[in-house]
């Protein structure tokens, strides 16, 4: 029996999906030009950094294709960008636009994908993984997704190695600063709603603790202003960008010690569970048929469990 695909009442988000996609890839330009201004200053100043690392480091892009779907639609595909440098020991930041049909095991977990099983999605993915132990980890996320329904999601969060020391909660506030601005362009309730929603979700139950210092996490926004939420989500990756360059740059000149290195990477296998075990993104990824290489980006180069 062929599932049904008869045409659905078009949604608002149907009439910006290309000005989504252009966004996150703006977006995606702008951030990776702030992180290799900062390689350039840390070569120009000697920043500390990792045994052999002296050249600042460039972003290589590598253009994926996710091919066609079973009616011979194009399936999209994506971009993963990623750098290794003198400050930024790993650092990933993916677009990627695909759209398909879910799969049948997968299509009754997504809104509105199980009277059609049809789908869009177009977003960002950033994560990053330091040379230093002592400037912070971060992750950064939107998009927007299209079944039946239309939404957008995402938000980001940082994680110091050392998260009780003075200086990280001076970073994590600094960042959830530039969140909450964002935030309170468009509601006073969305800061503490979704920082809420941050601490709730990177969180390892395995463990009990938190992945980090938090930030915000949102998804399935539909406020029912299409637009309204995608200037929200837009702000919300300015936000980012307006933020985190700078904290790294107010870390990356300090002088760290080999203890402080082993913390960092078996602070990393924190990041690695919370990715393998509960992300939902990393799912929606391999079961829409993403790059593995690009889902798998936000492992850390080095890690240990002791």
């Amino acid at each position: 029996m062929t599932q049904k695909t008869n045409a659905r009442p078009p949604l608002a988000h149907d009439a910006m999906k290309e000005a989504a996609r252009t966004w996150f890839e703006s977006l995606r330009d702008r951030i990776c030009a702030a992180f290799e201004q900062i390689e350039d200053e840390a070569a120009r100043d000697n920043a500390p950094t990792l045994d052999g690392r002296s050249a600042p480091g460039r972003f290589e892009r590598t253009p994926w294709n996710r091919g066609t779907n079973e009616d011979g639609s194009p399936g999209g595909g994506g971009v993963i960008s990623l750098m290794r440098g003198r400050v930024f020991e790993k650092v990933g930041v993916n677009v990627s636009t695909v759209s398909g049909m879910f799969s049948p095991e997968f299509r009754h977990t997504i809104p509105g994908a199980s009277e059609d099983p049809r789908f869009f999605a177009t977003g960002i993915s950033l994560v990053a993984h330091m040379c230093s132990p002592l400037v912070p980890a971060a992750h950064f996320n939107t998009r927007m997704i299209v079944t039946t329904e239309g939404w957008f999601g995402g938000g980001g969060d940082i994680t110091p190695m050392f998260p009780d020391s003075a200086e990280a909660i001076a970073d994590a506030r600094r960042f959830h600063d530039g969140f909450r601005t964002a935030c309170e362009k468009h509601d006073p309730e969305y800061y503490p709603r979704f920082r809420d929603w941050c601490d709730r979700y990177f969180h390892l139950p395995h463990r009990n603790e938190p992945r980090g210092l938090g930030g915000i996490f949102y998804d399935r926004l539909h406020s029912g202003d299409a637009n309204a939420d995608f200037a929200f989500t837009r702000d919300v990756g300015l936000g980012f960008l307006e933020t985190y360059p700078d904290i790294v740059r107010g870390r990356m000149m300090e002088r760290w010690t080999p203890a402080q290195r082993e913390a960092q990477l078996v602070r990393r296998g924190r990041y690695v569970e919370f990715n393998l075990l509960h992300d939902r993104g990393t799912l929606f990824g391999l079961k829409t048929g993403g790059n593995t290489e690009a889902i798998l980006m936000s492992l850390p180069p080095e890690v240990r469990w002791p």
